[in-house]
């Protein structure tokens, strides 16, 4: 009897045909595709890497208002250029002082300015205040008059209404206490001198220094100095 030939087809990725009782594990294995490359999942992580190396090496000085924004924002934002954003809040406010010290419903109007944002605006600047309280806090503050009124103008003078401010000395002129006494409007605060002479009392202190803001343009403040009876 004639045998029956045996059907072949075309060996994956050759032109020889393979019959179909070869077995199937000896046929070349098909080639695996490339892995995909990976990209990294922070596409901004260079550009930041690079401001901070800059920042460690010359500090502050060396960077100017717009770069040292995106640094404190880098937190805030943590995948997004922080760039636009840093430009945009200079663009309203003008500075890097008036951006960290801007109320936080104006800081909000700022499109990519939420909630988070707003929140490390305002850690930069309780820590700028509390840098500048911790040099005149215990220390004679008529010997430190620059570094008093240094630290008046961080915790006040960009206030968006007046502030009446009171700095309690002791006998040494030495500074005990710091609080503000009222709270006004642009061109207004309330004084009450009984309740100044009584927190005085309550301190034990030996003089004081009244400090008011204006929250104008050029921003200022106005220091006087007295002594209790």
């Amino acid at each position: 009897m004639a045998s029956k030939s045996s059907l072949s087809r075309p060996k994956a990725g050759t032109s020889h045909p393979i019959s179909e009782d070869t077995d199937i594990s000896d046929a070349e294995p098909e080639t695996a595709s490339p892995e995909p490359i990976s990209i990294s999942s922070n596409p901004n992580a260079g550009h930041r890497e690079r401001l901070r190396a800059r920042f460690l090496k010359g500090g502050a000085a060396a960077m100017p208002d717009y770069e040292l924004l995106e640094l404190a924002l880098f937190s805030a934002v943590p995948r997004k250029d922080t760039k636009p954003l840093a430009r945009a809040l200079l663009a309203r406010f003008g500075s890097f002082a008036e951006v960290i010290a801007a109320p936080r419903e104006r800081l909000k109007e700022i499109p990519g300015a939420g909630d988070a944002v707003v929140n490390q605006l305002k850690i930069v600047e309780a820590a700028a205040a509390r840098l500048a309280q911790t040099r005149v806090i215990g220390r004679p503050a008529l010997s430190s008059w620059s570094a008093l009124l240094d630290y008046c103008m961080a915790a006040m003078a960009r206030a968006p209404a007046e502030e009446f401010r009171v700095l309690f000395l002791d006998r040494k002129n030495i500074l005990i206490a710091d609080e503000i006494q009222a709270r006004g409007t642009v061109d207004h605060t309330p004084v009450y001198p009984r309740e100044i002479v009584k927190r005085a009392l309550e301190h034990g202190a030996s003089a004081i220094i009244l400090v008011h803001n204006h929250p104008t343009r050029p921003i200022s403040i106005t220091p006087d100095h007295a002594t209790t009876r």
